[in-house]
């Protein structure tokens, strides 16, 4: 008990003292931050790829469409996510001649490799709704395009908003790995913490109760949330 107390001490040394929580404080908001813009991203590609891959394939277009997004969606899903950080961050934005940060990238292949996972989440989700749904808006003018934004995709989210919580769960989890590309997340943070303390054990417990702290908040924001859109639908 005496040993584990001096851990304790040590840590609280260099948290305050040695203004170790300053990096702890940037380390969080880079791990939400890059989260955050990665699901965005990822919603957004992945509502475009989905909605390419339901078009109805009569057509050329349609059919080529289809094979690219293929094609994107098992390159994304069918490598681990550090491999992408290191192949865009030390091969591809040099041969393009871009030149950004650790966490700029980092929010890049969070959101090219979240929109590969949430194109098949929004896929089941449009899916799911009823045919009559596009066939009453296509009955009343509107376009494809406009009946998929406007009636179907917004049905589609309400379906699979609990999916999506999940997905922003495992990208905050999967921020643990952007120390590759030199992006200060909250493991650096804690690993400065444990390299000058000479002691791991506190940190890392610290560490991951505030991965847990954050993974409960977005967990009731999305109950609320849920609730909220129950609600809706019963007024309506």
């Amino acid at each position: 008990m005496g040993n584990f107390s001096a851990k304790v001490d040590k840590f609280i040394e260099i948290f305050i003292d040695q203004n170790g929580y300053v990096k702890v404080v940037q380390g969080l908001q880079n791990t939400v931050l890059i989260a955050i813009v990665g699901l965005v991203i990822g919603i957004l590609i992945g509502t475009v790829i989905a909605t390419a891959r339901v078009l109805p394939k009569y057509k050329v277009l349609p059919r080529v469409l289809n094979g690219i997004c293929s094609v994107y969606v098992a390159m994304f899903r069918g490598t681990p996510m550090v491999v992408q950080l290191l192949v865009f961050y030390y091969v591809l934005l040099p041969i393009i001649g871009w030149n950004i940060t650790g966490v700029q990238v980092a929010m890049l292949v969070f959101g090219l490799n979240s929109g590969a996972y949430i194109s098949e989440i929004m896929r089941s989700g449009i899916q799911s709704v009823d045919a009559g749904q596009m066939e009453a808006g296509r009955a009343v003018g509107l376009s494809f395009g406009a009946s998929m934004m406007k009636i179907v995709i917004p049905q589609a989210v309400k379906n699979i908003l609990p999916t999506l919580g999940n997905e922003f769960i495992a990208l905050i989890k999967e921020t643990s790995v952007v120390s590759f590309v030199g992006a200060a997340d909250l493991y650096v943070a804690f690993n400065y913490i444990g390299t000058n303390s000479y002691e791991f054990m506190v940190p890392y417990l610290v560490m991951a109760l505030i991965y847990i702290a954050l993974i409960l908040v977005v967990t009731l924001l999305v109950k609320l949330l849920e609730r909220s859109l129950k609600k809706s639908d019963r007024r309506n």
